[in-house]
Order: structure tokens, then sequence, then C-alpha cells
């Protein structure tokens, strides 16, 4: 299975990264990305990141399961490391950034998924 942990719903990925998704994990779940405060301490973020990596090690399986996870970069700095010690791969989406000035101040922006790379220790 590839899970994706992350504030984008896979449903409303491109064909190509549900294609992608699929070649690491045959079906593609998604879980909520937590909302880390800005506020949050490194103890706070701590307590969250080991919740988190309770939950996942105790339901999903690493020889099977695939784990995307983009968010909060020190949230998934630590969380990505706790799922590979447990035997987990992990991986990041990579895209090109297109951007649009349509006017001074205000920017239109589009992401082109290109692949998942994985993250390695």
């Amino acid at each position: 299975m590839f899970i994706n942990l992350s504030n984008h719903l896979s449903q409303t990925w491109s064909t190509e990264q549900m294609e992608a998704a699929r070649q690491y994990g045959g079906n593609v779940v998604d879980m909520p990305f937590p909302a880390v405060s800005a506020m949050a301490d490194e103890n706070d973020l701590a307590v969250l990141v080991k919740e988190y990596a309770h939950d996942i090690i105790s339901h999903y399986d690493p020889h099977q399961d695939v784990f995307h996870v983009m968010g909060e970069m020190c949230f998934s700095f630590a969380l990505v490391r706790l799922l590979q010690q447990a035997g987990f791969v992990c991986v990041a989406s990579t895209s090109e950034r297109l951007v649009q000035e349509r006017e001074p101040g205000h920017k239109e922006v589009f992401f082109h998924f290109i692949r998942f790379r994985r993250y390695e220790i």
C-alpha cells in the first residue's frame, strides 16, 4: 500500500502521480498530515511525532507499505527517521514549480509532478 501522509489528498493528484504511487505500493490511501503549530517547541513536536510513529508502526507493515511524507519540515524529518528505523520506505514527491506573475505582488504557482524520490539515511 502507498500511504499519502501530506496536505494534498491523492484524489487531487495527476494521473502520472497516481500511476507512480501505484508502482510503489498498489492501493493509494490518504492519511491526514497533522496541523503543526509554528509555536510548537521541539518537545511538543517530539510528542506528536512519536504518537504518529507509534500509530503507523502498529497498523502498517514495513515490508509492504510505503509512506509519502510531505509537510512541515521538522515533523517530516523526525517522522521519516523513526519510520526508516522501523524498516519503512519513505518517499517525497518532486515537482517543477511554474510561476506566472500576473501583476506586481500577485503570482500564480503551478506544480508539475516529476517523480517520487526516496528519503535516504
